[in-house]
């Protein structure tokens, strides 16, 4: 392939989380040269002639430059050697080379371990974990080339060191005074904010002994209810409500996370820092009954953390959650190195990947091989491609133990 001929990489997404897990990768590709790297989707809403999708919505919080961006109905006429996403039903071009699959969480819910998720030719596992319920759900083969050890790149800041703690708190005006607590809730239908979340607030907010965030889901399954509206009213000096798209930042400054079902327990592991789960009943009874349900609370699911069955139990909790940090220590390094693949590297991973395997297996192909780019009816123009795990696999979670020696966070 002529040198003057870009590899030309898309994104497609429909929710901020969506691009939020491919941020650290996109910034990369950005800066590499032969490389084109497109952006397309975006937030999504229903009308009588079906999906309508909003890029200038999904990619401007972002700082995008928006000539990066295709709009969703172009696409049918464009052509890329890959796309990557993080959702299940992938947004795509008319042609395209190789479809990666990048995932956006991994949750004792394993939403991701679905059949509806086997249209992609490469697949970031996230980790050991995701690996094993792929093979014992009769996913994928144990030996299945298109699984790549590569992590969650969305973590990386969790442990990298980039995040400054200092600059957070002052962002929420927050003094460091007192213990922060973020509220991360699951999007799916009777998630804790819509089952107690209220109660829970002004009970924490009435102790008058911690900082709190309130972040809703991006995406909520439930949508007829403003949480931003509902909860003004009971925010002030020490509580707060954010539209923040990227959670990391809110994870590395919270010395204690509240949540339910959401995957945000699994990134926050890596910090070894105290978990309290509000128990969902009705939504773990649904997420059981559901068909082709990988419900799985018997590996780790809330085993990290205490459980609040009602919104008075959880002062007393947290209380004792911080007060003795150790508690689930050992259960959530555990569950951590289980997980994730590179905690703290995954984009180096990911990079490695693309340099030292697609694009150089790339651009040695020669073009007249299939004279145009193969559509997906004709197969991936992409080879099966194989490289070194050993470098990748070998960077265990003792790594990430280093850094959650460090909770507040210095900036080097």
């Amino acid at each position: 392939m002529s040198r003057s001929t870009p590899i030309r990489v898309l994104f497609t997404g429909y929710a901020p989380v969506h691009f939020v897990c491919f941020m650290p990768f996109y910034r990369h590709l950005r800066g590499m040269s032969g490389v084109e790297v497109s952006l397309s989707g975006g937030l999504r809403t229903k009308s009588e002639s079906g999906l309508q999708h909003d890029e200038a919505a999904l990619y401007a919080p972002f700082g995008v430059d928006p000539r990066a961006i295709i709009p969703t109905d172009d696409l049918a006429d464009q052509s890329f050697d890959l796309l990557f996403a993080a959702n299940t039903k992938m947004i795509s071009p008319g042609e395209v080379g190789a479809r990666v699959q990048i995932f956006h969480g991994i949750s004792f819910r394993n939403k991701a371990v679905r059949r509806e998720n086997m249209n992609a030719d490469y697949y970031f596992i996230v980790g050991p974990y995701m690996e094993r319920r792929f093979v014992e759900s009769g996913l994928m083969a144990a030996d299945d080339s298109r699984r790549l050890p590569i992590g969650f790149m969305k973590t990386d800041r969790l442990l990298n060191r980039t995040l400054d703690r200092a600059r957070l708190l002052s962002r929420y005006g927050f003094d460091g005074s007192r213990p922060v607590l973020l509220y991360a809730p699951t999007g799916q239908k009777y998630n804790s904010l819509e089952t107690m979340g209220e109660s829970v607030i002004k009970r924490i907010a009435a102790s008058g002994k911690y900082d709190l965030i309130i972040k809703p889901h991006d995406h909520p399954k439930n949508t007829k209810i403003n949480w931003f509206e509902k909860l003004e009213s009971l925010c002030g000096a020490h509580v707060q409500i954010t539209r923040e798209l990227d959670v990391i930042p809110l994870l590395f400054l919270a010395d204690l996370l509240i949540t339910d079902a959401s995957s945000v327990s699994s990134e926050y592991s890596l910090l070894d820092r105290p978990i309290l789960f509000l128990d969902v009943p009705k939504l773990l009874e649904r997420a059981q009954s559901g068909s082709g349900s990988q419900l799985d609370l018997d590996s780790w699911g809330r085993r990290v953390g205490m459980i609040a069955a009602t919104s008075d139990e959880v002062v007393p909790m947290i209380d004792e959650s911080l007060a003795n940090p150790g508690q689930f220590a050992s259960q959530r390094q555990a569950m951590a190195a289980d997980l994730f693949y590179n905690p703290g590297s995954a984009t180096e991973a990911a990079v490695d990947w693309f340099k030292t395997a697609f694009l150089q297996t790339r651009t040695t192909r020669a073009i007249s091989e299939s004279g145009t780019r193969a559509s997906r009816t004709s197969g991936p123009i992409a080879p099966a491609i194989h490289f070194d795990e050993s470098s990748i696999r070998s960077e265990q979670i003792s790594s990430a133990v280093v850094h959650k020696t460090t909770p507040r966070g210095e900036k080097k």
